[in-house]
This record gives structure tokens, C-alpha cells and sequence, in this order.
């Protein structure tokens, strides 16, 4: 939407006032007249239509109403970050427990976590044990999480992405 100045080379517009109802169409001049006499603003709605589309508006509340629906909409918006805890394939129990609770705190602030299992060298051969501790990642917070997206190999890692339950 534009405001009309007074340059406008535009002969003829479909004229709405303030209400809605439609006037007509009117030359430009005139509708200038008659947003003055409205007190209001002249603002182009629809410049490819022939002829062109016109309103009187308050076009400064009519911008500060549409921050405010902006706004709003970023308010109702969520945002979720993807957190990511590393284990390997031998990691002891006491230290898979630490990681488990790192993952609560994660799942309860509503991010996602990316599990990812290390393998270096020869570990790779022990893809069974990563795929354990995985299950045993999930079996301790199954009560709080969804499977985003199940256990599989990208290279030399293992991944799993959980999501908290709604």
C-alpha cells in the first residue's frame, strides 16, 4: 500500500471510504477532495487493477496496527534450539546417567536432542553396542521424549534426534 501524492499521474481510481462502502469511480482530484474532507489519508490498495484500487484510511494507525499483528504473531511463534550430546560406544554407566540428566534439562527447556554415538578406529566395528546405548538413552527418558528420528549411521557417528512429548 502507497499513499497518493498529488503527482499522481493516474486519472481515474475505484474509490472505498473509510467504512468500506464503495463511491465509485472517481477521478483523482476528487478523491483527494474528499479523503480532505474525511480527514484522512488517500492510500493506493491495488495499483495493477484498472483502474486502480483506492481507500481513505488512517494510514498511520493502519501501520501501527499491522506492527502490532506482527507482533503477535512472533509471540505465538516457537523457537526450539537442537541440542547435541555426544557418547561413545564404551561409555560407562555413571557417565551415560550424567548425559541422561543433560538431556532432561534439554527435553524441559523444549529443545530437541541430538544423541550422537562416536566411533574411532576400530570402535567401528562395535556398531551393536552403540546402537545399546542408544536404546538405553531412550529407555531412561521414553516418559518425556518422541523419536524424531531413529538411531542410523551418517559416516563414522550414530544419531538420534529426540524431541520432547506435547
Amino acid at each position: 500500500m502507497t499513499r497518493i501524492n498529488h503527482n499522481i499521474k493516474v486519472r481515474e481510481v475505484r474509490l472505498i471510504d473509510p467504512d468500506g462502502t464503495q463511491i465509485g469511480i472517481v477521478p483523482t482530484y476528487k478523491a483527494l477532495a474528499i479523503s480532505d474532507d474525511f480527514g484522512l489519508d488517500l492510500v493506493e490498495i491495488s495499483p495493477n487493477a484498472k483502474p486502480p484500487v483506492c481507500k481513505i484510511m488512517d494510514y498511520g494507525r493502519y501501520k501501527y496496527e499491522m506492527t502490532k499483528k506482527k507482533q503477535e504473531a512472533k509471540k505465538k511463534q516457537s523457537i526450539f534450539q537442537v541440542k547435541e550430546i555426544k557418547v561413545r560406544p564404551k561409555t560407562g554407566d555413571h557417565d551415560l546417567q550424567t548425559k541422561i540428566g543433560h538431556i532432561r534439562k534439554f527435553i524441559g527447556k523444549k529443545d530437541k536432542v541430538k544423541v550422537t554415538v562416536i566411533f574411532r578406529g576400530r570402535e567401528i566395528t562395535l556398531a551393536q553396542m552403540g546402537r545399546e546405548v542408544l536404546k538405553k538413552v531412550l529407555d531412561e527418558v521414553e516418559d518425556i521424549v518422541v523419536v524424531e528420528q531413529y538411531p542410523k549411521f551418517e559416516g563414522r557417528t550414530m544419531v538420534m534426534l529426540l524431541a520432547p512429548k506435547h
